[in-house]
């Protein structure tokens, strides 16, 4: 492993600390800031006797890291998704990540596609917590663009950058705050090694979807 990739591999850790921190501190203003449950829930089809419109289906977000200091480093992951099932959605985005510490700077950016499906709707139909917070199983595919002056060595190289494909799968926790929006808390695992440690494990993932 190169001093670069170990520098990476801390930096996921320390996002991964401040990540949950982060969450810690939301989850409790949403709590305490809940509405009824019946203004809160996305579209549910049993209670309805046809599938609503392709508009209300259609939802958007994604999910943002910013780091400043001695170290710097922002990720950008907008997505568009859609409801195929009640339980079923799949969303697709760009991914662009800016590194830089005192030695050098990189650029990551890429795609992903994700489908998640949700185990559990509603936590308290299920538990008496008092809390409306859903349960799902989150499967992705990410493909990045590495420059390969910064993630290899030695030189000389090839090509100016090369592309890694990784694979995660793991569950979260989706916490709603309107009738359309949520703040969803995942957990995932890569599923395949590409040895440039661009993934903590596990990789912790905070998103917004409305």
């Amino acid at each position: 492993m190169t001093f670069k990739n170990k520098i990476a591999a801390i930096i996921h850790n320390w996002r991964k600390v401040l990540l949950i921190n982060l969450l810690v501190f939301i989850s409790f203003s949403v709590i305490s800031g809940q509405k009824n449950r019946e203004d809160q829930l996305p579209y549910e089809l049993n209670t309805r006797e046809e599938a609503p419109p392709i508009k209300e289906r259609l939802f958007y977000g994604g999910s943002l890291g910013l780091m400043f200091g001695t170290i710097t480093d922002i990720q950008v992951s907008p997505v568009i998704g859609f409801w195929v099932l009640p339980r079923v959605a799949v969303a697709v985005g760009p991914t662009y990540r800016y590194y830089k510490d005192q030695i050098d700077r990189t650029a990551i950016y890429g795609g992903r596609s994700y489908l998640q499906l949700v185990v559990i709707k509603d936590l308290s139909s299920v538990l008496p917590l008092g809390v409306h917070t859903g349960v799902f199983l989150h499967f992705e595919d990410e493909l990045l663009s590495l420059k390969t002056s910064f993630w290899k060595n030695p030189p000389p190289y090839m090509t100016d950058r090369f592309y890694v494909n990784t694979v995660l799968a793991g569950a979260g926790l989706s916490q709603q705050i309107g009738r359309r929006s949520s703040l969803n808390f995942m957990v995932l695992w890569p599923l395949n090694d590409s040895g440039y440690n661009i993934y903590s494990k596990p990789e912790i993932k905070i998103s917004f979807t409305f």
